[in-house]
C-alpha cells in the first residue's frame, strides 16, 4: 500500500523554488501580504544587523590601529628622525598592544638605537612580533 503524498509535500518544493526566482515585490503580491510584518522578516532582519554590527566593529578595531600604527610612526619620525625601512616594517608588524607600549617607550628615545634596542627585545617570528618587553627605562634614560 502507497501512502499518497500530502499537499504540502507537494506543493512545498515548487513555492519554494518559485520563491528564489521572484522579487519581494512578486511575493508580497502572490501572497497577498507585506513581508516586513512577517516574523521570518524580522529574524533575518535582526541577524543581518547583527552581522553589520560585527563588521563594523572589525572594521573600527582595523581602522583604530592604522591610526595609531601611523601616530607611532610620526612620533618616531619626529623623535630620531626618518625611519629606515627595515625598521618602519617591523614597527608596521606590531599589534596594538605592542604599539601602545611603543608609544609609552618612544618618550625616552633619543636616537635611532633606542628604538632599535626596543624592537630587539621582542621575539620575532614569520608572523611578526611575539611577546613584547619593555625596554629598561634606566637604560634609556642612562644614554
Amino acid at each position: 500500500m502507497h501512502s499518497r503524498p500530502s499537499q504540502n509535500q507537494l506543493v512545498g518544493p515548487i513555492i519554494a523554488y518559485r520563491l528564489t526566482q521572484m522579487s519581494r515585490q512578486e511575493v508580497e503580491a502572490m501572497l497577498g501580504l507585506q513581508l516586513q510584518d512577517t516574523r521570518f522578516y524580522q529574524e533575518v532582519k535582526e541577524e543581518g544587523r547583527q552581522e553589520g554590527r560585527q563588521e563594523g566593529r572589525q572594521e573600527g578595531r582595523q581602522e583604530g590601529i592604522a591610526q595609531e600604527r601611523a601616530l607611532v610612526v610620526r612620533q618616531l619620525n619626529r623623535k630620531v628622525r626618518t625611519l629606515p625601512e627595515v625598521v618602519l616594517l617591523k614597527v608596521q608588524q606590531l599589534s596594538l598592544g605592542q604599539l601602545e607600549d611603543l608609544g609609552e617607550a618612544l618618550l625616552e628615545f633619543n636616537e635611532l638605537t633606542d628604538l632599535e634596542d626596543w624592537l630587539s627585545q621582542l621575539r620575532w617570528s614569520k608572523t611578526g612580533p611575539k611577546r613584547p618587553s619593555q625596554l629598561n627605562k634606566n637604560s634609556v634614560a642612562s644614554r
